[in-house]
This record gives C-alpha cells, structure tokens and sequence, in this order.
C-alpha cells in the first residue's frame, strides 16, 4: 500500500505541472493571437485611411480637372476673365483654335473636349458627302454645254464660281448640324451653373436634352444621306460623261474648306495675344475683334 500511494503521489505533481504549464501556453498563444490581431486591425484601418485618402486626392483632381476651362470655353471668355486664366501663347492659340475649328482635326485629332467622338467623325464623312451633292446640284444646262463647248476637258476658270458657291452653302450647312450633334455647349452650361441645390435634376435634364439632340440627329443625318444617295445615283446614270466634273469640283471645294482655314485662324492671334498681354493697358477693342474672327 504504502509504494502505491508513493507511487500515486510522485504520478500526480507532473500531471498538474503539465496542466499549469499547458494553460500557461494557451494564455501565451491567446495573448500572442490578440496582439496580432490588433496590429492588423490597426494596419488594415492604416490601409483604409490611405485608400480614403488616394480616393479623395484623385476626386480632387478629377473634379479640378474637369472644372479648368477647356479651349471652346476660353474663347468665349469675358475680356476680365481672359486677362486673369488664357495665358497661351501664340502659337499655342492658334494650335487651340485649329483643334477646335478645323473639320478634320477636330474629328480625329481633338478628345479633350466634351463632345462624342463617333459623332464627330461621323459629322466629317457627312460634310463631305454634303459638299459632292451641293456640287452636283450646281450643275444645270448652262454648264453641261460648256462642257460640251470645251470638249469634256475641265475650265477651271468657268468652274470657280460654281465651287465657291457650293463650299459656302455647305459649310454653313455644316454649321447647322453642329448645332444638332455636339454637346459641349450644353456641357458648359451646366458647369457656368454652380449652384448645388437641385444637381441631380439639372444633370438629368442634360442627359435628356443630349438624348433628344442625338436621336434628332441622327433621324436628319439620315434622311440627308438617303436624298444624297438617291440624288448621286440618278445623276451618275444620266450624265456619265460628266461624273469627272463633278468628282474633280467636290475634291477642289471640300480641300479649299480644308486650307483656307490654316490661313484664317493666323489672323484672331494678332488681335488676342496683345490685348491679354499688358493688364494694365487694356485692350478690349482688339479682344473684341478676335471674338468676331473665331466665329468664321
């Protein structure tokens, strides 16, 4: 009995010295457990308060970006206005200008601008097929015979009214869908609108009223082309001999509307450039006559 319970009594310290030591170790491991996990609480909270912050710096800049005046805005800029934000040279102004002016350009080399680029292009093909059926309208009687008269050789000298004619009536054709397809203007206006009160509505307004813009534009542009089509074709069957002409007049006054205003848009810079040169010697006569040459 006696080397039992010697036996019992030197079995059962270890037991509980195990135990101690095991309930030890749990208290170390959750001790250990929780300060990790409190390290990545705090780095995580860390790692959202820098998302938060990456996010609103690039809201930031988004939105300041997007409220910079932009180059159609800055031409129609107030003369105090002008002095304060257009800084541009001239070379930069006249670079600006043929951007936003010049047909071919203006659809395929400008995206900084709130317009929708597919209309654009699409705007230029329509402008060119709008110069080859005013050509073709020109060509009546009178010039049939001369054609006659010349042996089917092309006078460029009788032909240079009927060009001239025909690019001025198409570009201001030209002008008239512009107002139907781009949407920048109404772009602007809402940003000139800074009130807060009621933005949500004013932006769904917008979106209708680009809605409506579009779908009439493209219910006209098509219409046009159809009347186009219809009218080419019937001209091609009839005077087959004269299809040279026509081709070579359409070439000549679509490549003029692509030249001439190379030439123009050098001209509204020597009038801008000194007038928002010196704030102090204002000039707002001559700002006043770059304003009316933008618009050719």
């Amino acid at each position: 009995m006696e080397n039992v319970l010697k036996k019992d009594i030197n079995q059962n310290p270890p037991n509980k010295k195990r135990k101690i030591v095991r309930s030890k170790v749990n208290i170390n491991n959750n001790f250990v457990n929780n300060i990790n996990n409190n390290i990545l609480k705090t780095q995580s909270n860390e790692n959202s308060k820098k998302i938060i912050k990456i996010n609103k710096q690039q809201i930031i800049k988004k939105s300041k970006a997007i409220m910079e005046y932009d180059d159609e805005e800055k031409y129609s800029l107030s003369y105090k206005l002008a002095l304060k934000f257009d800084k541009r040279s001239y070379c930069e102004y006249y670079i600006s200008l043929l951007k936003t002016k010049h047909v071919f350009i203006f659809a395929f080399f400008h995206s900084k601008d709130y317009n929708v680029r597919i209309i654009k292009i699409d705007l230029f093909f329509l402008n060119f097929s709008i110069y080859f059926t005013v050509n073709a309208l020109f060509f009546n009687d009178n010039t049939m015979h001369k054609i006659y008269e010349d042996q089917g050789s092309f006078n460029f000298i009788y032909q240079l009214p009927q060009i001239a004619y025909s690019s001025l009536i198409s570009s201001v054709l030209n002008v008239l869908l512009k107002l139907l397809d781009l949407s920048e203007p109404n772009i602007i206006n809402l940003k000139k609108n800074k009130e807060k009160n009621n933005l949500n509505a004013r932006v769904k307004e917008l979106n209708d009223k680009l809605n409506m813009k579009f779908i009439c534009y493209f219910i006209i542009s098509s219409k046009f082309l159809l009347f186009f089509w219809y009218y080419l074709s019937m001209f091609g069957a009839i005077y087959r001999h004269t299809q040279y002409h026509l081709i070579k007049d359409t070439l000549i006054s679509f490549g003029l509307s692509l030249f001439y205003p190379l030439l123009i848009y050098l001209v509204p810079g020597f009038f801008r450039i000194p007038a928002l040169s010196n704030p102090n010697n204002k000039r707002e006569y001559l700002y006043t006559l770059c304003q009316l040459f933008q618009i050719l």
